[in-house]
Formats: structure tokens, C-alpha cells, sequence
């Protein structure tokens, strides 16, 4: 009996010990599968905690671990643009400061990328423990599904939609204004410039077989609708260039002119004075009258000196952000560009009835009288406006009386027709500044 019922309980045994062995087995295959992935490899790159794969905190493999990035000398965008290339994403759109580094925690040190990189690795890089004690981490966006190529800065270039992991080219056809505005938005830019196939050359891969029908109000542009196109060949020399305008994230306050005051950038949501050491300031200066369509530099002045954001800039970036960044004592600065004063108005009345409105403008009957009035909107006190006669040597000169000056002629003859324009001139900042008006052109005719 007992013999027989240690048989009848061993095949029990058996069948309990089975999912036992399964899941031995199921560990040691998961175990041989781990130890078989390979680590990425040194110096690779990568976003974390952002919204999208082209979005978040910048960590580098090193030594066998993911390590956040810090860098005293971050480009800005410099460095972001290898991240998104590197990462096969497309434009930088922002970056932005992230939390502080721990005291103690080993960072990579980023010191310096020039662009054009491929890939992080490729840059100068120092990764010794309590390098970026009192720094910060860096959070970048890059596009995901279009990018402008060949171009001068990061907002021209030739468009490119990703399209099954693949980059192509866009066809002049099939994209409009509107498309435009979508994409300069989507980049993080200001309102299209110019629009033009082969602006930047032609693209090596494949072209977007699509048409492009965008509202202009969508936030991406492969949240367009689209449409097959009717002819699917895109002739040579045909590939979309694209320059939109430099963001409106720099200004200059308290100067009384968009093109005079105290410099500051719109950072991680406000406003913040821009900072520049002494031997930086009119790089700094160049780059910012450069991105406001403000002309050249006339002066730099310094301003109070705190902590803070210090940019360094080699004078020829087309914005700002594309310059480098370093938490530094450094003074802010004040900054007055060339193009500083309004430009004038120039317009033509009379009181007899004597003016008309012709095909190429204003027209005067002989021997009636007429005025030319020069005016410009309140800026500065004081100044002068100059009213010139293209073709001859004639000028005169008038104080400006309420930003104005009316020049009366008492009977019109035939040494009247011809180009007026106004120059209205001012001393400001202890500089001389002048601005032009638009050229009005007069007619004298018969009674």
C-alpha cells in the first residue's frame, strides 16, 4: 500500500514541476537575449522626457551610462542642430535650460560643437566627474518632419518632408504661401521672405509626390491636407527654397526706436536682459541689428553688471540664438543701430485746385501753387527735413515743427517736374541719423 501510493503521487509531482521548468527556461532565454543586446555606442545621444522623439533633456553615452549634458559655452542652437542631425530629426526649433546638475553627479561636458558635425561625438567634449557642478541640463526641440537644407542660417534652406524614414525634397508646385507660413512656424521662425524653386539647389533623394493644400493656421505642416499630384515628374531646378524671416525673440527697449535700447531676448518664457563682456559687445551688437533689419551698429554702451546669461557672438550669425551661452558676471548692453529713425512721409497738396491725380502720379497745373509736406511720427524732438529735386542740385531745409515741414511753391512751371523725396535728420545719441522717404514723382501740366 505504501509502495503504490508514493507510485500514484510521483506522476503528480511531475506535472506540478513542469511550468516551474517553463519559467527557468522563459529566464534563462530573457538572460541570453539581454546579455546579447550590445550597448549603444561611446559618446551616442539621445532625448529623454519629452513630448516627442525629437524632444527633451540631451543624455550622451559614457562609460557605460547615460549622462546628461552640460556645457559652459552652449551655442544655443549650434549645438542643438548636431543633436537633431545626429538623431536624423530636422530643424532646431528651441532650446532651453534645464534643472540644475546635482552636486556630485558625473555629466558629460560639452565644450564645443561648430555645426556641422554629424554627430556629437565628433565635437570637443570633456567628461570628467564634477565638471558641471553649479550648471544646468539642456532641453532642446527639433522638428520631426521638415527641415530647410543648404541654407545660410536655421531658417532658410531647401524644404524636405520625412516620409517613411526618409528625407525628400518638395516640388514648387505643390507648396504655396500658405504652406510656407505653416512651415516658418512649425521651425520656430518669423513670416516667409522668399519663396522659389531651386533657391537652394536641388535635394539627392527622392521628391514629395504630394500637393500641399495648408491653411497657413495649422501648427505642422503634415497636419495639411494633401493631394495626388496631377503631374508626377518635378523638373530639374524645381525643388522649393524657402527663407522665412528671424523670429521675433530680440528686442531693444527703452530707446525710443525699435532700433535703440537695452537688449533683450525671450527666454524660457520672459523676457531677459541680454549680457556681454567688454570684448564681446559689438559682435553681440552686429548680430543684433542684423536680426532686427536695423541696419549696422552705430554705438554700444554698457549697463549694469550682474550674473547672468553672458552671449559671446563672432559678429556674423544672422540671429542671436545661434550664438554661445555661458552663465557669467557681465554687464548688459545698450545698443543703437544705424537704421534708428522712422522713415519720413512725403505727400503733395495745394489749395486752389490745381492737382491731379495722373497715371504716374500726381499732377499740377501751370502757374497754380502747391505745397510738398514732410512729417514723420513722433520719435525725437527736434530735427530738420531736407526736401531734395532728383536731377539737379535744388534742395532746401526746414526745422521739423511738430515732426513736419510744409515747402510751398507759389507758381508751378516746367523746372518743377521731376523726383522729390524728403531726408529728415536728427541728432540723437550724440550720433547724426537720417532717413529717406519714398520718391514722389510730380507732373506739370498744361491749364
Amino acid at each position: 500500500m505504501t509502495v503504490d501510493r508514493f507510485r500514484s503521487v510521483e506522476p503528480q509531482l511531475e506535472t506540478d514541476m513542469i511550468p516551474a521548468v517553463i519559467l527557468i527556461i522563459l529566464f534563462w532565454g530573457i538572460d541570453l537575449q539581454a546579455q546579447s543586446v550590445s550597448p549603444p555606442a561611446e559618446l551616442s545621444v539621445r532625448l529623454v522626457n519629452g513630448t516627442t522623439s525629437c524632444s527633451g533633456t540631451v543624455e550622451v553615452f559614457s562609460r557605460g551610462e547615460w549622462s546628461g549634458v552640460c556645457s559652459g559655452w552652449w551655442r544655443m542652437m549650434r549645438e542643438v542642430k548636431v543633436v537633431c542631425r545626429e538623431l536624423d530629426c530636422g530643424n532646431p526649433v528651441a532650446e532651453s535650460r534645464g534643472p540644475l546638475v546635482e552636486d556630485g553627479r558625473r555629466r558629460v561636458r560639452l565644450y564645443r560643437c561648430r555645426g556641422h558635425e554629424s554627430s556629437i561625438r565628433q565635437c570637443d567634449i570633456i567628461g570628467e566627474p564634477g565638471d558641471c557642478i553649479g550648471e544646468y541640463y539642456h532641453h532642446v526641440t527639433c522638428s520631426e518632419s521638415v527641415r530647410l537644407v543648404d541654407g545660410a542660417g536655421l531658417c532658410s534652406g531647401r524644404v524636405e518632408v520625412k516620409s517613411n524614414q526618409s528625407w525628400a525634397s518638395v516640388c514648387e508646385a505643390d507648396f504655396d504661401r500658405q504652406d510656407a507660413e505653416v512651415v516658418c512656424g512649425e521651425l520656430g521662425c518669423g513670416a516667409p521672405a522668399a519663396l522659389q524653386g531651386g533657391l537652394y539647389g536641388e535635394g539627392e533623394g527622392q521628391t514629395w509626390d504630394k500637393e500641399f493644400q495648408c491653411k497657413g493656421k495649422e501648427s505642422l505642416l503634415l497636419d495639411c491636407d494633401t493631394s495626388d499630384r496631377e503631374n508626377n515628374t518635378c523638373l530639374p531646378g524645381n525643388a522649393v527654397g524657402l527663407t522665412c524671416s528671424e523670429p521675433d525673440d530680440v528686442r531693444l527697449v527703452g530707446g525710443g526706436s525699435r532700433c535703440a535700447g537695452g537688449v533683450e531676448r525671450y527666454d524660457q518664457g520672459e523676457w531677459r536682459t541680454v549680457r556681454a563682456v567688454d570684448l564681446d559687445q559689438e559682435d553681440v551688437a552686429a548680430v543684433v541689428c542684423r536680426q532686427l533689419g536695423c541696419g549696422s551698429t552705430v554705438s554700444v554702451l554698457p549697463g549694469n553688471t550682474t550674473r547672468g546669461n553672458n552671449i559671446i557672438c563672432s559678429g556674423s550669425e544672422s540671429a542671436l540664438r545661434e550664438c554661445s551661452r555661458i552663465d557669467y558676471l557681465s554687464p548688459g548692453l545698450t545698443v543703437i543701430c544705424s537704421d534708428l529713425l522712422f522713415q519720413p512721409d512725403i505727400s503733395l497738396t495745394d489749395s486752389m485746385g490745381g492737382v491731379s491725380r495722373g497715371h504716374q502720379g500726381p499732377e499740377v497745373f501751370r502757374g497754380y501753387s502747391f505745397t510738398i509736406t514732410c512729417s514723420t511720427q513722433p520719435q525725437y524732438p527736434g530735427g530738420s527735413f531736407l526736401l531734395t529735386f532728383t536731377g539737379s542740385n535744388r534742395t532746401q531745409t526746414q526745422t521739423a515743427v511738430n515732426h513736419s515741414a510744409a515747402f510751398l511753391f507759389p507758381a508751378a512751371d516746367d523746372s518743377h517736374q521731376g523726383n522729390y523725396r524728403c531726408v529728415y535728420d536728427n541728432y540723437v545719441f550724440s550720433h547724426n541719423f537720417s532717413s529717406e522717404s519714398e520718391l514722389l514723382s510730380l507732373t506739370i501740366t498744361g491749364n
